[in-house]
């Protein structure tokens, strides 16, 4: 009934006391944070992060929303409770958790259609699992709404080995970095080629033509170093981020450690994270922090793509700072993982266990993965294998369920034709090394970056990722855009199903009942607009999307 329309050598040398002084800020309580045991209520309100009020899909009420934090090693229990009214949206809905490998825990992952059925108006469902030894900056979101339901999540760890770079580590140093629209996701996702109106920092922004609202103020103190973890939100948009007179160290990439690396800017795109270390060194005064996104005629004027770094005594005023050309961007070639750096598999390309080569086309706005464009199957994938499918053949849905054997190395290798570019590309349930980085020729096996979302380039371009299959169950692999998602751009890597079947004969309490539910519901408690959005995204553009036949989401 539903559709899926959406994507060291140095290390022993560190005092081992001054990493434990360092991660005191950890337990910090902070105002409005939330712990691995929470509640996520999800709800429509009305807010005006940019001046320009709307509707939209929030979590407890607040955009973004709130920071979920916990400790190595913690076990989560997340309820995620659907409040949603709002007809003009979709009303059901779903929370991924970014990042986080969910071994064992498939049924938590919380993608529609691969691992679950949405959440049903005035239902809930509870998120149980466990990092194991995961630690870094991760985030969560829907695979199902692009209207504001969306929020940093943070893992710490007392041992951190790069602890004895910063002082300053807790909710005051995570900046999230997001598109805005004026219009809801029901009625853009119609529209071919739109653009975003604002770009929020930390949930504040302004628009072109717009009021000179509120911009986010991150404070700091003269002489103390803070880990500033950037968290890339946005549904589209990708951005250029620097701070006006200071530059920044690269510590972190998608919850996965990095040796420190120094740039004055840094490319982020949708999904992505990473904690830079910046030192509270230049004069007391404020200082403009920059989020220019890819979008046309994007600039800095009127305080928009902009934040404030303000010091310690500095007035409450906008910043005179001036932008300058960057001499030393992030080249994603010069990151490499700080812990075990070696890609797996024999180090030469194509003599991976598996190999496999994926291209893209765009098409009038429609994507296909090696000829498939991915529509959701009636049944969510794993629900499939529960039931007995192997596979790829019996999986739907057709053409875009690639099966793999379990601890094997894959290399995958990915190209795109057509507009659209640069495609950030998520594997879900692992980490993977990136070999060959987008628009570069060199392989690098030795010490190549580790991450979750990879840059796929532009036409004509090809990046190539490495993984092993230790980590049974189907995981989405799909364009960060969710645009690019909603028009096919994905496919499901299913690992192992007999091994899913076999380790996964008890799923979560409730989440069988999550079909019933939305399956029994009517075209009114689905939300969406209907075509009634259709004729608003008529308003918007030319260029659109057929219109609808069966309700639909993102």
């Amino acid at each position: 009934m539903f559709t899926l329309i959406l994507f060291a050598s140095f290390i022993s040398s560190i005092n081992a006391a001054a990493i434990v002084s360092r991660s005191q800020p950890y337990s910090l309580p902070q105002t409005g944070v939330l712990g691995p045991q929470s509640k996520l209520t999800i709800g429509n309100k009305a807010i005006a992060p940019d001046g320009y009020q709307r509707s939209a899909t929030l979590v407890n009420g607040v955009f973004p929303g709130p920071l979920i934090t916990a400790q190595k090693g913690d076990n989560f229990s997340i309820e995620v409770a659907n409040q949603l009214t709002d007809t003009s949206m979709f009303m059901s809905t779903s929370v991924h958790f970014h990042g986080i490998y969910q071994n064992g825990t498939n049924d938590a992952d919380g993608t529609v259609s691969v691992t679950q059925c949405p959440v049903a108006p005035n239902n809930s469902y509870v998120h149980s699992f466990s990092a194991q030894n995961q630690a870094g900056t991760f985030w969560y979101h829907s695979h199902y709404s692009c209207d504001g339901l969306r929020g940093a999540m943070v893992i710490y760890d007392p041992e951190d080995p790069l602890a004895y770079m910063y002082d300053v580590d807790n909710a005051s140093t995570v900046i999230t970095l997001s598109d805005w629209y004026h219009a809801e996701a029901t009625v853009l996702r119609y529209v071919i080629g739109n653009e975003a109106d604002a770009t929020l920092i930390n949930g504040l922004g302004r628009y072109v033509g717009g009021p000179a609202s509120d911009l986010a103020a991150i404070n700091v103190e003269q002489g103390k170093r803070y880990r500033f973890r950037l968290v890339g939100m946005s549904c589209d948009a990708n951005f250029q981020f620097s701070i006006d007179g200071h530059s920044m160290t690269v510590i972190e990439a998608d919850g996965q450690l990095t040796e420190p690396l120094v740039v004055d800017q840094l490319q982020i795109l949708a999904g992505q994270r990473y904690s830079v270390v910046v030192t509270a060194d230049q004069p007391v005064d404020n200082y403009w922090v920059r989020s220019l996104p890819d979008s046309t005629n994007a600039s800095f004027v009127g305080g928009t793509n902009s934040a404030i770094l303000r010091y310690q005594g500095a007035p409450s005023v906008e910043p005179t700072t001036v932008n300058t050309t960057s001499t030393n961007p992030l080249q994603e070639t010069n990151l490499h993982a700080l812990v075990n750096p070696a890609a797996p598999g024999i180090p030469e390309y194509g003599a991976a266990d598996i190999n496999l080569n994926l291209q893209v086309a765009n098409i009038n706005g429609i994507f296909f993965v090696n000829n498939v464009s991915f529509t959701a199957p009636t049944v969510p994938v794993l629900m499939q294998i529960l039931s007995g499918a192997q596979e790829a053949t019996d999986l739907m849905p057709n053409g875009s369920v690639i099966v793999l054997e379990a601890n094997k190395v894959v290399e995958l290798t990915l190209s795109t034709t057509g507009p659209g570019g640069p495609h950030p590309i998520h594997l879900h349930g692992h980490s993977f090394s990136v070999v060959q980085s987008a628009g570069n020729s060199t392989f690098n096996y030795a010490n190549p970056v580790r991450r979750d979302v990879v840059s796929a380039g532009s036409e004509g371009q090809q990046m190539v990722i490495r993984w092993v299959t230790d980590n049974s169950g189907p995981w989405f692999l799909h364009c960060h855009i969710d645009w690019h998602l909603n028009t096919g751009f994905a496919v499901v890597m299913a690992e192992s199903p007999s091994e899913t079947r076999a380790t996964m004969n008890q799923t979560a309490p409730g989440w069988d009942e999550l079909c019933p539910a939305y399956d029994a519901l009517t075209p009114d408690q689905l939300g969406g607009g209907g075509l009634d959005n259709y004729e608003a995204a008529a308003d918007i553009s030319t260029l659109l999307y057929p219109p609808p036949t069966v309700p639909g989401s993102i």
